[in-house]
C-alpha cells in the first residue's frame, strides 16, 4: 500500500471546480493523494486506491428510483453511470466510501433507497437559502458513528440542496436529521459508508468537518 492513501473524488467535469479544489486540500492537510473523476477525467479502479468519495453537483436521473422527473430538472445521465459504477466498485471491495450532497443521495438509490425530489415548499423550520456557511443545525443518533468521529451530538453545517433521502438504502441507516426532520445523514450499519446531505469540503476548516475526512482514511 502506498504510503500516501490514494482517494478518488468523483464530481462534475467543469474546469474550474471549487467543490474539487476544496475537496483536493482537505485530503492533501491529511496527507492524502486526491484523484478526479469525472466524465473527462477518467480512471479505471485498482487495488491501489484506498479509498471514494462521491461528490456533490446535479439531480440524479429519478429514473434510478422509478420516479418520473421534474419539469425543471438538471440530470446528467453519463455522471449518474459513472459514479454508479464507483460506488458498486467501492462496496464490493470493501473500501470507505463518503457521499457528499448528491453523493449521499445516490450511494442510498444504489443500495435500493428513494429520494423526495423538491423539499423547497415543506420547508417549515430551516431557511431554504443555499450557502456555503455552517447556518444549519443538524441533529445526530446518540449511537451514530459520525456522532463518535465528530465528537459532536449537534453540527452547524452548509446545505445547497433541494433534495433529500427520503428511503434509506439496503444496509443504511438515517443518523442525522435537520430542525424540519429531513435525513441529513446516514451510515451503513456493517460497512464503512457514510453518506452527508452537506458539503464538509466547504468546512474543512471546522475540526468537525475535517474528522469526516480523517475517518475516511483511518478505515483502510
Amino acid at each position: 500500500m502506498a504510503d500516501r492513501p490514494r482517494v478518488v473524488v468523483t464530481g462534475n467535469a467543469r474546469r474550474w471546480s471549487p467543490s474539487w479544489w476544496c475537496t483536493w486540500l482537505a485530503l492533501r492537510l491529511l496527507g492524502a493523494q486526491p484523484l478526479r473523476v469525472s466524465v473527462r477525467h477518467s480512471l479505471s479502479p485498482s487495488d491501489d486506491i484506498d479509498a471514494v468519495i462521491i461528490g456533490g453537483g446535479d439531480d440524479i436521473s429519478p429514473s434510478h428510483y422509478d420516479q418520473p422527473p421534474e419539469h425543471d430538472g438538471e440530470y446528467d445521465p453519463e455522471r449518474d453511470e459513472l459514479e454508479i459504477r464507483w460506488i458498486n466498485w467501492a462496496l464490493a471491495e470493501h473500501k470507505p466510501l463518503l457521499g457528499i450532497c448528491r453523493g449521499s443521495q445516490l450511494i442510498n438509490v444504489v443500495l435500493g433507497g428513494a429520494l423526495n425530489q423538491n423539499i423547497r415548499q415543506l420547508r417549515k423550520l430551516t431557511y431554504n437559502r443555499p450557502g456555503l456557511l455552517p447556518t444549519k443545525q443538524v441533529r445526530l443518533a446518540d449511537d451514530a458513528r459520525l456522532a463518535a468521529i465528530c465528537r459532536k451530538p449537534r453540527l452547524r453545517v452548509n446545505s445547497l440542496h433541494s433534495q433529500i433521502v427520503s428511503k434509506t438504502g439496503e444496509g443504511m441507516t438515517a443518523v442525522g436529521w435537520d430542525l424540519d426532520g429531513f435525513i441529513q445523514a446516514s451510515e451503513h450499519k456493517q460497512r464503512d459508508v457514510i453518506g452527508v446531505q452537506w458539503h464538509p469540503e466547504y468546512l474543512f476548516y471546522v475540526p468537525s468537518q475535517l474528522r469526516l475526512f480523517r475517518w475516511l482514511l483511518g478505515c483502510r
